[in-house]
């Protein structure tokens, strides 16, 4: 009997960097929110309905798992990076397309430096030798 690998768009608790149980922490890391938005809006939820919504709040802190250990960011871009992934899979797409073009470029740049004869280069190696 194997496991499933934990998923990267399933809801978690963040209990590492949550404040009360980790719910609004893995609000935000599910949705792609920011979680001092989460928290706000979480604390008008709670004003405007009267303090009903507040063992919603505990049974999803009861019920969801905690974040599997490979799923925890150690940094704040890895954190932001995957954050835009859940609210925005095709920018997140784009953008990678676009880094991985540019560094194509990049390399084309160099290899074309490279690989053809550069005569001034050439003219200060021999002076070298």
């Amino acid at each position: 009997m194997s496991t499933q690998p934990p998923s990267r768009t399933s809801f978690y608790l963040d209990k590492r960097h949550g404040k009360v149980m980790g719910v609004c922490s893995g609000i935000a890391n599910y949705t792609g929110l920011d979680v001092t938005l989460v928290r706000i809006m979480m604390a008008s939820a709670m004003f405007m309905s009267g303090f009903s919504i507040l063992p919603l709040y505990f049974i999803a802190g009861w019920i969801a798992d905690d974040q599997p250990r490979e799923l925890q960011h150690d940094t704040k871009e890895d954190r932001r990076f995957w954050q835009g992934v859940r609210a925005s899979p095709a920018q997140s797409a784009r953008d990678i397309r676009s880094r991985m073009r540019e560094i194509d470029r990049r390399i084309g740049d160099i290899e074309m430096y490279v690989t053809t004869q550069n005569r001034s280069l050439a003219r200060e190696i021999e002076d070298l030798r």
